[in-house]
């Protein structure tokens, strides 16, 4: 008889995945059918794979409910790598246009295709004739997405995941979609924020590094042999000589400073302490904090009410947050959840997390409303990010014009002492 490898989702919205021996593939539906289970991927397998397999018919998945089949593996990792990969702001219009066309009424297959004749660029097609081709052999959109590999990280593929076993399909699509267009929004802020401070950072290295190499030799080596040069003087002397003559050098050593400050940073522990220093850190520290916030609000409570058990969309919306440290912290608070603590404690225990979002999620833990809190509370955190950001590109300027104030006070002293020394030699 023939046996099919199959991925389900039992009614609880557990993954469970093992071979069932069946006459046919339908038979093979209706067998998990009955036993309550709702199959999302459903493949032949060969009778001796089978028997090398052993006698496996079902079993739970172990990490936190998210399928680790041999459909993932059937994709080598270096084609999966080399497939092109669409923008956040790509695939939010992707997700929508799918939603749209399956809330006008459109089967799956036929909305997939539909989308797929207005796709423009090589990623979104890629993207698209995978998912028809997954999808024409049976696998759910979740097991198409994490077969791509980038860009369906684990928050795109669970939300996908939990369209598939929620029966909303739409409404769940445009949830994701509306959470990933206000990631690309906050990305844009932020580099906008941030845009004008680094051009005159590096206006600032630039016009240093011309003073130091170019500037003061032409106006003080005249005057070297004359007199005794003044402190600030001689120090820029040497500067702009070493740099002059050891300029390969120079580049060099910048080269491998950058190395081996992102090999510094790979390590786990000293991301961690680095991350926490970012904190710390006056005004820059609020801005990261603030804006991990809202996205572990907004993204949590999208996932929550799109029906992911709680304990796993804490393990999704951890890897949205961009800081090792508060990521740390939310593996602290999935522990304590799964161990069958409140979520609102282990949060305020971090210490991380302000005091409204530690309210909130209490209060919705106690009336029942834990998603549609979280969501009306990202709103507010959205706002708070919008007054961080105009804090700090208001203080970050003052900060900056002050640096170069003080680095061009140095340059006039070491040009203007020695003429004034001269001057007074003359007189």
């Amino acid at each position: 008889m023939p046996s099919f490898r199959y991925e389900s989702l039992t009614a609880a919205g557990h993954t469970r995945q093992g071979v069932v021996a069946a006459a046919d593939r339908g038979a093979a539906v209706r067998l998990l059918g009955g036993r309550g289970e709702t199959p999302t991927l459903l493949e032949p397998v060969a009778v001796d794979k089978v028997a090398s397999d052993g006698p496996v018919h079902a079993r739970a998945s172990g990490n936190g409910g998210v399928p680790t089949g041999a459909a993932a593996a059937t994709i080598p990792r270096w084609r999966r790598g080399a497939r092109p990969v669409a923008s956040r702001s790509e695939m939010a219009n992707l997700i929508r246009e799918l939603a749209t066309a399956l809330e006008a009424g459109l089967p799956l297959m036929q909305a997939l295709r539909t989308v797929r004749r207005q796709a423009r660029g090589a990623a979104m097609i890629g993207i698209l004739d995978h998912f028809i081709t997954r999808v024409e052999s049976g696998a759910a959109m979740h097991v198409a997405a994490r077969e791509y590999g980038p860009p369906f990280d684990d928050l795109v593929t669970g939300m996908l995941r939990a369209a598939d076993a929620s029966g909303k399909t739409t409404d769940v699509l445009h949830q994701l979609a509306d959470l990933l267009e206000r990631s690309v929004e906050l990305r844009r802020e932020v580099i906008g924020a941030t845009l004008y401070p680094m051009i005159v950072a590096g206006l600032v290295v630039i016009s240093a590094i011309i003073l130091v190499t170019v500037l003061v030799p032409r106006l003080i080596e005249p005057m070297a042999g004359e007199m005794t040069m003044p402190l600030p003087t001689r120090i820029l002397m040497g500067m702009a000589d070493f740099m002059t003559a050891q300029w390969i050098y120079c580049l060099a050593a910048i080269g491998l400073a950058v190395v081996a400050w992102r090999w510094w940073v790979r390590l786990p522990g000293n991301r961690l302490r680095l991350d926490r220093l970012k904190l710390r850190a006056p005004i820059f520290g609020q801005l990261l904090r603030d804006v991990a916030v809202s996205r572990f609000t907004r993204t949590l409570g999208t996932l929550v009410s799109a029906g992911i058990p709680i304990v796993e969309a804490l393990r999704i919306t951890r890897d949205t947050l961009g800081n090792t440290a508060m990521m740390q912290a939310i593996d602290q608070v999935e522990e304590r959840v799964t161990s069958g603590s409140s979520l609102a404690d282990p949060l305020e225990q971090s210490g991380l997390f302000p005091p409204l979002l530690i309210q909130v999620v209490n209060l919705g833990e106690r009336s029942g409303r834990l998603e549609s809190m979280l969501l009306h509370a990202a709103g507010a955190f959205d706002r708070q990010v919008n007054n961080s950001i105009k804090l700090f590109t208001r203080a970050l300027p003052p900060v900056l014009i002050m640096i170069m104030a003080s680095l061009g006070g140095f340059v006039l002293a070491a040009i203007m002492l020695p003429l004034l020394e001269l001057q007074s030699v003359i007189q």
